[in-house]
């Protein structure tokens, strides 16, 4: 758990990608997140994420069902903002999970901390304190 390099935290405002590549980027964008109550989108993407590197096909079911449970399902509370075509997919591929079930509805969420979330997160205190208190050096990198 490295801090980032002013190099690093310097890109993240360049592009949503870049920082959601970085485990840094990611640790400080979920910190935001959990302050505007939002982190069950970054946990989502995560727990997709994990998923798609999973090959042992009962792992893969408890895993997908565990992300159902825990993001997709309705009563959930920490329930993922998704449209019904994305739900309507996602019940349909719950009956055999892959390691790509969530594939939709993860590349929505994205879009979702892409669009609303990251803009306010290159605003926020928290990456602005970053900017100006981070680490100086860059040979750390």
């Amino acid at each position: 758990h490295t801090k980032p390099s002013m190099e690093e935290i310097r890109l993240w405002s360049q592009s949503f990608d870049k920082l959601m590549r970085n485990p840094a980027g990611r640790n400080v964008f979920r910190e935001f997140l959990r302050t505007e109550y939002s982190e069950e989108n970054m946990l989502f993407w995560l727990a997709c994420e994990d998923l798609k590197q999973e090959i042992n096909k009962s792992a893969i079911e408890e895993k997908a069902r565990s992300i159902y449970e825990d993001y997709i399902s309705i009563l959930s509370p920490k329930e993922v903002s998704l449209d019904a075509r994305v739900r309507e997919v996602i019940n349909k591929k719950m009956q055999d999970p892959t390691p790509h079930t969530f594939e939709d509805a993860q590349l929505q969420i994205y879009t979702l901390m892409h669009r609303d979330s990251y803009p306010r997160f290159l605003s926020s205190s928290i990456y602005k304190t970053l900017v100006h208190g981070g680490s100086r050096t860059s040979s750390e990198s």
